[in-house]
């Protein structure tokens, strides 16, 4: 099913062919990256809870890793680069196709950038010490990796699916 966008079609935009060819993998290599990056920040946040949860010499060695703030900070990296990718996913499905494929690829991308965005607007209240945003947090992105497992694969399909329609044409 596609999702035409009939204001923009009135638009004229010339891009050069080979920029709309080559385009259409900045967004899978974007997402690998940031797939890395979240199980980098699940990394980060495991030694979060062990140093919250370790005593005497241990948590000492624990907290000279500033493992909270480096997992904030790859957690704000992750969020802003999630959302841009997602976006620019879609400018270049769009730009190259003349429309959005509506399907369970994308819904699972949006529903992955509100699952992030969600987990993030927690870290207040987990700041205050709310256990249930702790809780809260680390639950939702769990789903939100199992979400981007899943996507990972049918985004190959769908980079599969580019490279043999550009084979067919060579």
């Amino acid at each position: 099913m596609g999702f035409d966008l009939p204001f923009i079609s009135t638009m004229n935009l010339e891009i050069p062919e080979s920029v709309k060819v080559w385009s259409q993998f900045a967004h899978p290599v974007l997402m690998w990256v940031l797939f890395a990056i979240s199980l980098y920040a699940l990394y980060l946040g495991v030694q979060i809870r062990r140093t919250r949860k370790a005593e005497g010499d241990l948590k000492k060695q624990l907290i000279k890793g500033k493992f909270s703030d480096r997992h904030h900070r790859i957690g704000s990296v992750l969020l802003l680069f999630a959302v841009m990718g997602t976006l620019g996913g879609m400018l270049v499905t769009y730009i190259n196709n003349g429309k959005l494929f509506v399907g369970s690829h994308l819904l699972a991308g949006l529903g992955m950038v509100a699952i992030l965005t969600a987990a993030v607007s927690l870290v207040p209240y987990m700041q205050k010490g709310q256990t249930w945003a702790r809780v809260l947090h680390i639950a939702l992105n769990m789903g939100m990796l199992i979400i981007f497992t899943w996507q990972a694969a049918t985004g190959l399909e769908i980079v599969q699916r580019i490279i043999d329609k550009l084979t067919a044409v060579a």
